[in-house]
């Protein structure tokens, strides 16, 4: 495991977290977004051909296990020289032991494999214990209850970045006007369960990344994405 911390106690003015949604396809949002001091990305969503809507600078990217587990993942130009985060979900009961021997993906063998190849790359693995104590501030913020699985990589992002900059920009999140059924900008697959949510508590949370954001409504709903302050700014 890598023995620094994730940015080595450093901080950045702006920080962009980069959904992967159907909505960023034709938001000529790139040159925007590589003008961030750090860009977030998630699983095998890519820049190559999308350069115009979605940038080409990627600082860190947060994958989850099943993206990891796969025959090609440590053949993918995507996960190299870029810091990895990964995820696999735990019961909420579970102790991290029980997880360890029993993933919902087994990406530990993979996870091995990209450190043996890579010996200086930066690759973390999430305490899934975080995963629940984010899902226990997102019920603690809402009035109603919600499904009890983990929150999304988007929530988990933003969670990353907020210690570490005066803001975070999260674009497509909260759909704009250009929200449709798409549910990548990079393929064609129709579902709109990609947006609002079926297994995490994306309603929720994007209910609450919306109170807390402070960006104006042309820039939510027309430019495509929510302001929300470090947490060194806010105290």
């Amino acid at each position: 495991l890598p023995r620094k911390e994730l940015f080595d106690n450093r901080y950045f003015k702006s920080c962009a977290v980069v959904a992967s949604s159907g909505a960023l396809r034709g938001s000529n949002l790139g040159r925007t977004i590589d003008s961030y001091n750090v860009v977030l990305r998630f699983n095998n969503a890519p820049t190559k051909g999308f350069e115009s809507d979605v940038g080409r600078k990627t600082t860190l990217r947060i994958v989850n296990s099943q993206v990891v587990s796969k025959e090609g993942f440590l053949q993918s130009k995507l996960f190299e020289n870029v810091t990895l985060v990964v995820w696999d979900p735990s019961n909420y009961t579970s102790t991290l032991e029980d997880w360890y021997h029993h993933p919902e993906h087994q990406f530990f063998t993979n996870y091995r494999k990209y450190k043996t190849k890579f010996l200086k790359s930066r690759f973390f693995i999430v305490n899934p214990k975080s995963l629940w104590d984010l899902w226990t501030f997102l019920q603690s913020s809402m009035i109603y209850r919600i499904r009890k699985n983990p929150p999304s990589s988007g929530f988990l992002g933003i969670s990353i970045l907020l210690p570490h900059c005066d803001y975070v920009d999260v674009f497509e999140y909260i759909p704009s006007v250009r929200v449709s059924r798409r549910c990548h900008y990079y393929d064609r697959t129709d579902n709109p369960a990609c947006t609002f949510g079926v297994w995490h508590p994306l309603a929720a949370e994007k209910l609450l990344s919306y109170f807390l954001n402070t960006a104006n409504d042309t820039s939510v709903f027309q430019t495509g994405f929510i302001r929300i302050p470090g947490y060194q700014v806010t105290q």
